[in-house]
């Protein structure tokens, strides 16, 4: 297998994130932003600087941090009048938890409140708390079955419309169960 393939099987793999360091980088906002904005596909300082809209010595200060986290990578280098360009890329289209990881949801849940705009008239804007009964094998099959549809909603490289979060936790909630109503 050659270099190329071997990061596309990296790729394609989840990176799990374990390391204080990681959880430090991703923490903070305009770190969470620039994995967004390459999630889309690898990208230039400059790049990002334009979509981001910051200097591009904060720009290189944040990839620094994100690199050293083991989040982003170094993707290619084009030679462009008289200079280097450097495409950046994530190591990984996604990122999973740890199941030992200090931190648990209530990070991927800040990260959402972070990166949420205010609703906006004629946008599809909804934010519910639902809770389902199931049996521990419905349950892996409906984690399947969201696994699928994020992966038919997020085609590489083609971004398409305006960008929209979803945050999915399935966990077994504290809620007690009434025993059955006795009629009669």
């Amino acid at each position: 297998m050659d270099d190329e393939q071997t990061e596309q099987v990296k790729d394609s793999e989840p990176l799990v994130l374990q390391t204080p360091a990681q959880f430090k980088a991703l923490g903070h906002p305009v770190r969470h932003r620039m994995v967004n904005v390459l999630r889309q596909r690898p990208a230039t300082l400059r790049q990002m600087t334009g979509a981001l809209g910051m200097a591009k010595g904060t720009i290189a200060y944040h990839v620094r941090v994100l690199r050293e986290a083991g989040i982003v990578r170094l993707a290619e280098t084009r030679q462009v009048r008289g200079g280097t360009e450097q495409y950046f890329a994530l190591v990984s289209r996604g990122f999973k938890l740890a199941e030992d990881a200090d931190v648990g949801s209530e990070f991927l849940v800040k990260a959402a409140l972070d990166e949420m705009l205010p609703e906006a008239p004629g946008q599809a804007d909804h934010t519910l708390l639902r809770h389902f009964w199931l049996t521990p094998d419905e349950a892996h099959a409906l984690a399947a079955q969201l696994a699928r549809q994020n992966d038919e909603l997020t085609p590489p490289n083609n971004p398409r419309g305006d960008a929209y979060g979803l945050l999915v936790t399935l966990y077994r909630a504290d809620i007690p169960s009434l025993a059955p109503d006795d009629e009669g």
